[in-house]
């Protein structure tokens, strides 16, 4: 899987798990010199507190487009230290 914005792949890998349908990829196949963290938080019951990350490519932000759990519920442990993506970043094969 690919994750695509701006016509720049900011993560690839074969290894993503699936979590109410967004892939998250393994850390260390995303691009983090086009990552900058950002303030965001949210809060899920069952996976815990999110963190968020702006995508910056060619001088354009997307601002909160990645997220990812830091510390997780034991529910959701499998997605510890992986990042999603969303707001018009294209996830595919």
């Amino acid at each position: 899987m690919k994750a695509v914005w701006n016509d720049v792949i900011i993560a690839k890998s074969f290894e993503t798990i699936i979590v109410e349908g967004n892939h998250y990829f393994p850390i260390d196949s995303v691009n983090s010199q086009l990552l900058q963290n950002s303030q965001t938080t949210t809060f899920c019951p069952w996976k815990g507190t999110a963190n968020y990350y702006n995508i910056c490519i060619k001088g354009e932000t997307n601002p909160d487009a990645a997220w990812y759990y830091p510390e997780t519920k034991e529910a959701a442990k499998e997605i510890k230290g992986r990042v999603a993506f969303w707001k018009g970043v294209q996830v595919v094969e």
